[in-house]
């Protein structure tokens, strides 16, 4: 079952196959581990992978069905940032769909978008002006690509870009698998100021094989808070974080609204935590220790000029 689910999907959490063969993640990584020493395939942050060393995309409906809390946690909080008034760009991706959702209730803003799903998720904002780009449509994601789509974000200019995809590196920055969505995704963030990515911790430390966004264009990560077994998300925080991208986590939705996990110089909130330390325990170099709450976070990221 373990080896069926990863060759259908490209890469696995422990956590989504501890689910749908209903036992505990402990055993699931015990027969990971074993699956990995007879070369079918490869342990990566917390999850399974095909053996080759690049993830490749799943299918719509289960990229929709992995991760949906925080997915929701990591939309609440970035809708948190938008400002009334904005003018913005919104990639594909089932991440910023939930984005969108919840972008329906900021009046007089401006979303550029080459995805259909978050269109329709707009479609009946009062107050909310849909722009798309025109394009082919690629059906496996519900997204406009092609020069039609990178011909018409030519001139356009925007506050920031909100993008997800389907890996996330400090070496390599966003990447995903399919080199016309990648092209559009470039276009979009040449239209923006700031580049904002949406990416859950399993995508942190995966590898896909065309680039989206390098490292030092990214503004600002909004993510979860990886379990403690995902070691290598952890560390991929860090090393985002000594590159200069600005570490949000999110925490936990509550009823009314987002809660908002630990960002630079923020107090941490009750059910949130700090980015993991490294493999052995103790403080990231540079970070400090996690402080009581009712004090501030240290800055997760170092200044950078843009």
């Amino acid at each position: 079952m373990i080896l069926e689910m990863v060759r259908a999907n490209g890469a696995v959490s422990l956590r989504e196959l501890a689910r749908v063969v209903q036992t505990s993640e402990v055993t699931v990584r015990r027969d990971v581990r074993a699956l990995e020493a007879e070369g079918l395939l490869d342990r990566r942050h917390g999850g399974a992978v095909l053996p080759g060393g690049l993830a490749r995309e799943s299918g719509f409906p289960q990229r929709a069905l992995a991760a949906t809390a925080e997915k929701t946690a990591i939309a609440e909080y970035a809708a948190g940032l938008v400002r009334e008034g904005e003018a913005i760009v919104v990639g594909a991706g089932t991440t910023t769909q939930e984005l969108a959702r919840r972008l329906a209730r900021v009046p007089g803003l401006t979303v550029v978008t080459n995805s259909l799903l978050v269109a329709q998720a707009l479609a009946h904002a009062n107050r909310v002006e849909v722009v798309m780009t025109g394009g082919t449509l690629r059906g496996s994601n519900y997204a406009l690509v092609g020069s039609g789509a990178e011909q018409s974000l030519l001139g356009l200019r925007v506050s920031r870009a909100f993008l997800s995809g389907s890996g996330l590196t400090a070496d390599r920055g966003l990447s995903t698998s399919n080199m016309l969505a990648a092209s559009v995704d470039r276009a979009l963030v040449r239209a923006a100021s700031e580049v904002v990515v949406l990416a859950d911790h399993t995508k942190l430390g995966a590898e896909t094989a065309f680039q989206t966004v390098p490292t030092d264009s990214i503004t600002q990560l909004v993510t979860d808070q990886p379990p403690p077994e995902c070691e290598r998300a952890g560390l991929e925080l860090e090393a985002l974080a000594n590159q200069g991208v600005r570490i949000s986590v999110a925490g936990p939705c509550v009823t009314g609204g987002a809660k908002p996990g630990p960002e630079r110089g923020d107090p941490p909130r009750r059910g949130d935590a700090p980015v993991p330390p490294p493999r052995g325990g103790g403080a990231h170099p540079g970070l400090g220790a996690s402080p009581p709450l009712g004090q501030r976070m240290p800055d997760l990221a170092p200044s950078r000029r843009r």
